[in-house]
């Protein structure tokens, strides 16, 4: 048992331990911050995705194919799509900097970039702001899959988006 003094010098009674005094200070337990998702929105493959800068990206006109002879990989089934990137930020975008990675079928396999005729892949310029521009992009693609995700960049400045569904 422990015995403190007041001012007077007499031992304190049990019931002026118990209330706090005026210098007594109590704390609560701080709350942990909630950690931010970081994970990117999955968006549908018609979906537009609009960056905090201004950015807007859309997939559109998707169709099925098989590349030619001289392509690269050459006689490969695809699905080919439109990336459409419009800079409505305040600073030019550099989309060389971007890039695309598609997976496709249950398993999520990873599937190669098709570069053909008309296929090229994402644009490499410096879009200024207010400007926008198209490219037709294509991933390999088995002719009985039919679902696909596309992973989207489109400058190393901005986070990913992923588009996902399936494809006639």
């Amino acid at each position: 048992m422990v015995q403190t003094r007041d001012d007077s010098g007499s031992p304190s009674s049990p019931s002026s331990r118990s209330a706090p005094s005026d210098d007594t200070l109590i704390t609560r337990k701080a709350q942990e911050p909630t950690p931010a998702n970081t994970e990117p929105k999955v968006r549908g493959l018609q979906d537009r995705a609009v960056y905090e800068s201004g950015v807007e990206v859309t997939l559109s006109d998707y169709q099925r194919g098989t590349s030619s002879a001289n392509a690269a990989p050459a006689d490969t089934p695809y699905v080919s799509f439109t990336v459409k990137i419009e800079n409505e930020s305040e600073s030019a975008l550099d989309a060389g900097t971007g890039y695309l990675m598609c997976y496709s079928g249950e398993e999520s396999q990873e599937s190669k970039q098709i570069f053909d005729d008309q296929l090229h892949g994402l644009p490499s310029i410096r879009l200024r702001p207010g400007r926008t521009a198209k490219a037709t992009v294509a991933c390999e693609m088995p002719k009985d899959e039919n679902y696909l995700q596309v992973e989207l960049t489109p400058s190393t400045e901005l986070p990913k988006t992923i588009f996902a569904g399936n494809v006639k």
